[in-house]
């Protein structure tokens, strides 16, 4: 009797998020992709009607969804103001808003795979502090993010950087930047315009770009430019090398999350072809990285997931919709609070959310039904408006609107309405960028891939959650969620007879 051929154990589990990516960018473009990203879609598990399954889609929310299994009413982290910021942990060795997981509730796949194995490490990194922080939620381990021309971390995670970073840093990577000009991508006739007027609000639309020269303009700036993505990539790199992850006989766990897609999709918009040429890249640049890791960790050895925050809406100057202001409605709302009751009641709006401190309200007699319901009268009829929901309506709503509301509203959270959007509308009225946010299929709509082995590839066409990632990496390498979950194990991926 043939002896069935053994799977190898699993050394590292590596998960990508490109901030901001949208599906359909890989179904147009996959004829050209030669690098990382070919190597995904060919040899992984492929959903391209993924969804971030709540309301309010932004970097924080969807960050903490991924690696957790859970919606963000579980997770704590609701929005981006209510994400990572902490000014109790400063940045270490330059001046920034300090940032941390103190908000973050529950538990992710790092805690899982180290309920089992207290040896396991984590690396995360991100050009964004909530996209290096939430994928391993309150772990205190290896978490950098780019600051003033710097990666770094805050005094939540230690007092002094490591010094293969501090290493990476000294060789000044912007100054080798400045003044580098960006240009399209030989070998390919781009079908996009290059001169829609309304992209960046008709200032420095279109091709050459270039970084400034000057030292403190180019660390803001290459933020919109693909190298920032390279420069990401670099420190994972050298950070996965010193620290050996998958080399220890254990599965190590590296996050890296992409944020140069989120800029350029702002700026220039998903129909710029500024946007066609950075997907180019970032295939490439995942090639490399992917060919770089293969020297240090086998492939066969390796489970690789790649999803994404949220994705976007077009321009609405495009003709896809229009632009629906709520900061008026916000800032009317905090002069009464202050003129009427002499009361900062902590009134904000993100995503059409608008959140305020009830509790105070309420002790100054405020009655928060009647003060919702007069929002909502005034919100609905409007322009761009689709919905509008009040925590009085939402509690007796099951209708699809209203499940992604109940998946984003935590229990306890402060909140007066909750206002929807038409689809192709933006929250906002300026018009020097698109945007997301919105609970509407553009904004909610993302891939998911799975490439682990001896996994067959295969193209799914059916709905999933981003949150059905965890769970099924999880079910792969043999953990167990420490607490309920809101994903389930995708079974394209993990049969029920594995």
């Amino acid at each position: 009797m043939a002896c069935q051929a053994r799977t190898p154990p699993v050394q590292l589990v590596v998960h990508f998020s490109v901030d901001q990516m949208r599906p359909d960018y890989l179904s147009r473009w996959q004829s050209e992709f030669t690098g990382g990203l070919a190597r995904l879609l060919r040899g992984g598990v492929v959903y391209l009607a993924a969804e971030q399954a709540h309301a309010v889609t932004l970097t924080a929310p969807g960050h903490a969804s991924m690696m957790s299994g859970r919606w963000p009413y579980s997770t704590g982290i609701i929005t981006n103001e209510l994400g990572v910021p902490d000014t109790a942990s400063p940045l270490i060795g330059t001046n920034g808003i300090g940032a941390s997981p103190y908000r973050f509730q529950g538990t992710t796949l790092y805690d899982w795979m180290r309920a089992k194995d207290s040896t396991v490490r984590a690396l995360s990194v991100s050009r964004k502090d909530r996209g290096a922080i939430l994928p391993v939620g309150r772990a205190s381990q290896s978490v950098f993010w780019y600051s003033n021309g710097m990666f770094t971390t805050s005094r939540w995670y230690g007092t002094k950087l490591p010094d293969w970073l501090m290493a990476w840093n000294a060789q000044h990577p912007i100054d080798r930047v400045r003044g580098t000009v960006w240009t399209p991508l030989p070998g390919t006739a781009y079908p996009e315009v290059d001169n829609r007027p309304f992209e960046a609000g008709g200032r420095n639309n279109t091709f050459p770009h270039q970084i400034p020269v000057e030292a403190m303009d180019a660390a803001r700036a290459v933020m919109d430019f693909p190298v920032m993505d390279s420069l990401t990539l670099d420190v994972a790199w050298r950070g996965l090398r010193a620290m050996r992850l998958g080399q220890e006989g254990h599965p190590d766990f590296l996050a890296v999350s992409l944020s140069t897609t989120d800029e350029i999709g702002h700026r220039y918009g998903p129909g710029s072809l500024e946007m066609h040429d950075q997907i180019r890249r970032l295939d490439l640049l995942l090639g490399q990285f992917l060919d770089s890791l293969a020297t240090v960790v086998p492939l066969d050895r390796t489970v690789i997931s790649l999803t994404a925050d949220h994705g976007v809406t077009d321009y609405p100057e495009a003709g896809t919709g229009g632009r629906l202001p709520l900061s008026a409605d916000v800032r009317t709302l905090r002069q009464w609070a202050m003129s009427r009751w002499s009361l900062n009641a902590a009134i904000s709006e993100e995503g059409g959310l608008i959140l305020a401190d009830t509790t105070a309200l309420a002790n100054r007699g405020v009655s928060i039904d009647s003060l919702s319901r007069a929002l909502a009268a005034s919100f609905r009829g409007r322009p761009g408006v689709r919905d509008v929901l009040t925590p009085a309506t939402l509690q007796s709503r099951r209708d699809p609107e209203a499940v992604l509301w109940h998946r984003e509203i935590m229990p306890g959270i402060g909140w007066l309405v909750a206002v929807a959007s038409e689809p192709g509308w933006v929250y906002g009225s300026g018009t020097t960028s698109t945007s997301h946010g919105s609970s509407n299929i553009l904004d909610r709509r993302v891939p998911v891939i799975i490439l682990a082995p001896r996994v067959p590839p295969r193209r799914v066409i059916r709905t999933i959650g981003v949150v059905d990632i965890a769970p099924t990496l999880a079910a792969l390498i043999g953990v167990r969620p420490t607490e309920p979950l809101d994903g389930r194990v995708l079974p394209e991926v993990v049969s029920p007879r594995r």
